[in-house]
């Protein structure tokens, strides 16, 4: 099948970038430039808790210069209270229920293909464009199912389980300039381009956040509170310092006490909220039924290709974890896997590079 990455040459057409002042968006903005574009340069500011370092109007400085680097006009848009309800909030109340939610995936849809993208289009742009390691394949078909999200070509650092979440009628407007690119080739054009951030280190951490650890950041916002770690027998073996903080499939943080189990790896296999009770195993496989199999109901699924039920897929309930063979039966999937399923992370589907479907795990049948 013949694969087509999005291109439009030297159309005028206007296009926002979302400048973070790092290296990926601001070789974003190059290329889209070199292409014909009217390129228009964004940064977007968000909440950040009082407890952590400031660290957005160096961001803003930098993003500043690569706007002034590249000569094009600089936006400035204030979405501190679309992060902080849409993302942070719903972040920190799906970790008090028991769940493991996905920042990113939220970020990407409140703030920069939700808030960014409204302002762009207030300001007149056709597209909008982020430094994503994602591809919007032209199929050449009609208008209305001519798109598909894919992934990127650099699979290290390949983002699309992050942009499940773009409607599929948006995929038209939305242009990955970098998609299908390696991370090397990147830097190699910011040089040539005499762009200051060919050296400068990749963002790490939670979208807008950076690096945080997850447990230090929900302790300023949901109290620590002792509890029993039990075996799969019920038996009590340690304790930990609050349900909320675990996620299935964890093998730290919790303290394993009883004599001759401390040298074993153990994994959270099981959460009850109500007794705030861990349940570990030595084996990270003790959900599965005797086929192997796992059906797992999502919410706030989004269909972005036509589904075959009668065809094998590959899943992923993590980023960048391991492809899992599935099934779709009524928009629920199949899972051929023996391990254990996170509620409230993202399941994406695919067929080869294509993003099929994904939805929020919302429970699991075995």
């Amino acid at each position: 099948m013949n694969k087509k990455t999005k291109v439009y040459s030297a159309n005028k057409a206007r296009v926002f970038v979302g400048i973070s002042g790092g290296v990926d968006s601001s070789v974003s903005a190059y290329l889209l430039k070199e292409q014909g574009y009217e390129v228009h340069g964004i940064f977007v500011k968000t909440w950040s808790p009082d407890w952590l370092p400031c660290t957005w109007v160096a961001e803003k400085r930098d993003a500043m210069r690569v706007c002034a680097t590249l000569d094009i006009p600089f936006h400035f848009l204030d979405a501190e209270e679309e992060y902080k309800k849409g993302v942070a909030d719903y972040m920190i109340a799906e970790y008090r229920a028991g769940r493991t939610p996905n920042p990113d995936v939220l970020c990407n849809r409140i703030v920069k293909f939700g808030a960014m993208w409204q302002y762009a289009q207030a300001h007149g742009a056709e597209f909008l464009a982020t430094g994503h390691y994602a591809r919007v394949e032209d199929r050449g078909q009609s208008i209305g199912d001519r798109y598909s999200l894919c992934t990127g070509s650099d699979s290290a650092k390949d983002q699309a389980y992050f942009l499940w979440m773009i409607e599929k009628n948006e995929l038209k407007h939305i242009l990955f300039p970098i998609g299908h690119l390696e991370k090397s080739e990147i830097r190699n054009i910011a040089k040539r381009a005499e762009l200051f951030t060919s050296e400068k280190k990749d963002s790490q951490g939670i979208c807008f956040l950076g690096d945080v650890d997850m447990r230090e950041f929900l302790s300023h916002y949901i109290e620590e509170k002792k509890g029993n770690v039990v075996n799969e027998k019920g038996d009590v073996i340690g304790e930990h310092n609050g349900v909320w903080f675990y996620t299935l499939g964890e093998r730290h943080g919790f303290n394993i006490k009883v004599q001759g189990t401390e040298s074993e790896a153990h994994y959270v296999v099981g959460k009850n909220i109500e007794k705030n009770e861990l349940t570990v195993s030595t084996s990270p496989k003790s959900i599965s039924n005797s086929s192997g199999e796992v059906k797992v109901i999502l919410r706030e699924v989004n269909i972005l290709e036509k589904i075959d039920e009668t065809k094998k897929y590959t899943a992923q309930i993590r980023y960048h974890g391991t492809l899992i063979p599935v099934s779709i039966e009524k928009e629920e999937v199949i899972l051929e896997y023996d391990g254990v399923v996170p509620l409230g992370q993202s399941l994406v589907v695919y067929d080869d590079d294509k993003v099929v479907m994904a939805g929020i795990i919302d429970r699991i049948v075995i």
